[in-house]
């Protein structure tokens, strides 16, 4: 089991509500990433999920797209992403890492190499967005054979047929898309959201995660009171882009953003479990 199960686990066990982070590998600069995964980490991010900057990522909004260009304006590839997940392995050993990305990226390597360098490097999954289900049987067993989890993403507009196909090849968790859109899009459909969680976590085990249209403290809070983990991105990189100029600032501010994500969840799990 990798670190992601093994966390996820121990949090299902204990009634905790797990919050995952998104940043993009180098943005707004290559020394700013490892120091940025330290402070969510301090904060309360219990799996951090590191964007692989890309040309096209057509399933981001405008945060997220400006990251991965100013990522990839400072030089970022995919090898220099798992240089940095290998920096932040050499003072923390325990948090799970995901690498969230496009195949293209993966393709360039292989997928044998990828899973392989992937672990040495400290990474625990990949979410890889423009992967269907149906071309995941040529990538799973070069996962499996290293414990790489494949995580998968089900959206709004999922058939039933589709979804409980895409749980049969995923691993680690699903991430539920909360709305219809890019991330970071607008406000989220907290009742409707609830009842497709519910409904995704009727046919599988695996803990259920939400993100896309997730702001501030009043969403995690909401949200932790039915699913299994919220993810929060785009807030994130905002506040990275406004101190882009001031980068020293970044580590402070973002520790303090997701500690105030971790008490809502926290004063979440704690109302639920009374």
């Amino acid at each position: 089991m990798s670190r992601i199960g093994s966390r996820l686990e121990t949090y299902k066990d204990a009634g905790k509500t797990a919050l995952v982070s998104f940043v993009t590998a180098g943005d707004p600069s290559v020394a700013t990433t490892v120091p940025a995964l330290h402070a969510l980490v301090r904060g309360g991010v219990d799996i951090l999920e590191l964007g692989v900057p890309f040309s096209d990522p057509e399933a981001e909004g405008p945060a997220i797209q400006k990251s991965s260009e100013r990522a990839l304006a400072n030089g970022v590839d995919l090898v220099a992403v798992l240089e940095m997940v290998c920096d932040f392995r050499r003072t923390d050993a325990n948090t799970p890492v995901l690498l969230m990305g496009y195949y293209n990226s993966l393709l360039r390597l292989g997928h044998e190499r990828f899973a392989k360098v992937a672990v040495e490097a400290g990474v625990d999954g990949v979410i890889i967005v423009n992967l269907p289900p149906e071309e995941a049987m040529g990538i799973q067993p070069a996962f499996a054979a290293v414990d790489l989890d494949l995580v998968f993403l089900i959206a709004p507009t999922t058939t039933e047929t589709r979804a409980r196909s895409i749980v049969s090849v995923a691993n680690g968790f699903i991430y539920y898309v909360s709305l219809k859109g890019v991330t970071g899009a607008q406000q989220m459909e907290v009742e409707g959201v609830r009842k497709e969680v519910l409904r995704v976590q009727s046919y599988t085990e695996l803990p259920v995660m939400v993100g896309f249209g997730v702001k501030d403290a009043q969403d995690v809070r909401r949200i932790a009171k039915y699913a299994d983990g919220v993810v929060v991105g785009s807030a994130l990189v905002r506040t990275m882009d406004a101190l882009q100029n001031s980068v020293l600032e970044i580590p402070d501010a973002l520790e303090a953003q997701v500690k105030e994500l971790r008490d809502a969840i926290d004063e979440s799990d704690r109302d639920t479990h009374q």
